[in-house]
């Protein structure tokens, strides 16, 4: 873990900034909007956001938007809903996101539990408090009046877990070129930054082949033999340790019957690094591994009958950044600003991952109150001391986009 650097001006900058009436009554009404945030958070989960089937909650999430009176509300053709918060035209452009999708399958019952002040509920915390915190960062500056000198874009993502690819993120950057810095609500931790990201390729492999009776048509090549083969070669495959590099299986299915050769078997498998070129080598020794699974299992039998079909349905790009970027160290210094200590995490994968790979300032801030059980049915969020999380996006905020009269944005050098 990266230690934290804050330059003299961002540090004088955010002492400016604290000492502000209006921003001292933002930071109080955030505690005092407690009780909103929470029904936020609890409405928005009770809404199912599965894989690819986001847009219930993103309308209402987008009507939340609305009332609190952004400019410019709308739903993009991929799902993402954002609206403009503006600012008086002299500073930078930032958006301000978390993401709408949880990583549950349709039919999952999302009902919130709530039990000694903890709430449960699939996707209570993942990334649905970030979504409450978010409304709650825009709520605080409405109630203070404060005038940032940037514009300011809130929104909500799609695409974020698993199979989405970033699709949403990735859908908002591509073909423009107006956002000057990102940041996403998300993770635990209101003192935890990310600002390095981990790439990702995924995969299915799926061996094809004639199949047929075990006894009958013995002698026949095997789709799950082939991946087999694959599987052993890919488990003995090494990786370095720096940069981190990694691989994993995490599905396999195939055959339709002890008594049959399988037409059919497949594998998803997730290759990772935090280095580009690392990703690429992996990748490349992924890919002759499986191809030559195929052949040997052809071979085995003398046929050439079997075939392997290669989707890559992930693509993650590796990025990174100074630890001493302005951006992190705005994102520093507003941790501080509420009496923290903020803490640089090891690289991960968000949907900062690609604004950055773009070359666009971005870091994933962490939320407010506990969390545990993320990813699962019995996830579950205890808010206490939560307004910490959005007090510091509030400060991360006003940093980067800056005050009117009092401080200018602080991204550039």
């Amino acid at each position: 873990m990266a230690d934290s650097t804050i330059s003299t001006r961002i540090a004088e900058a955010f002492h400016q900034l604290t000492e502000q009436e209006a921003v001292k009554k933002g930071l109080s009404f955030i505690e005092q909007d407690h009780a909103q945030t929470i029904a936020d958070q609890i409405a928005l989960t009770e809404i199912p956001a599965p894989p690819f089937k986001e847009q219930q909650r993103a309308e209402d999430f987008m009507r939340r938007l609305q009332e609190l009176g952004l400019e410019e509300v709308q739903m993009d053709p991929e799902g993402n809903v954002f609206g403009l918060r503006r600012g008086t035209g002299n500073g930078p452009r930032i958006f301000v996101s978390a993401h709408l999708d949880t990583v549950f399958p349709e039919g999952t019952d999302t009902t919130v539990r709530q039990k000694d002040g903890i709430m449960y509920a699939p996707g209570i915390g993942d990334d649905t408090r970030g979504l409450a915190e978010l409304l709650a960062v825009v709520r605080a500056l409405n109630e203070a009046g404060i005038n940032t000198a940037g514009d300011i874009l809130f929104g909500g993502t799609v695409g974020e877990e698993g199979a989405g690819d970033l699709r949403g993120v990735k859908a908002f950057f591509d073909g423009r070129s107006d956002i000057d810095a990102f940041v996403s609500m998300d993770g635990e931790g209101y003192d935890h930054i990310t600002y390095l990201a981990t790439g990702s390729f995924r995969y299915t492999i799926t061996y094809k082949g004639p199949g047929g009776h075990s006894f009958g048509a013995f002698g026949t090549p095997s789709a799950t033999h082939a991946l087999g083969r694959a599987i052993a070669a890919i488990a003995d495959l090494e990786t370095p340790s720096q940069p981190k590099t990694t691989f994993s299986i995490g599905q396999v299915s195939g055959g339709t019957s002890v008594n049959a050769i399988a037409q059919e078997a497949s594998m998803s498998v997730d290759l990772r690094s935090n280095d580009q070129q690392e990703l690429e080598k992996l990748e490349s020794r992924f890919l002759e591994i499986v191809k030559t699974a195929r052949d040997d299992e052809n071979t085995r039998w003398k046929d050439d009958r079997l075939q392997v079909e290669i989707n890559r349905f992930g693509n993650r790009a590796p990025a990174s950044q100074p630890a001493d970027a302005p951006i992190v160290q705005i994102a520093c210094a507003a941790v501080k600003s509420i009496g923290g200590q903020p803490k640089l995490g090891e690289p991960s994968s968000t949907d900062s991952n690609y604004p950055m790979s773009l070359g666009i300032p971005a870091v994933t801030i962490g939320l407010g109150g506990d969390f545990g059980g993320a990813h699962t049915l019995e996830e579950w969020h205890n808010p206490k001391n939560g307004h910490l999380g959005i007090r510091k996006s509030f400060m991360t905020v006003l940093g980067l986009a800056g005050v009117e009269g009092v401080c200018e944005g602080l991204l550039k050098e």
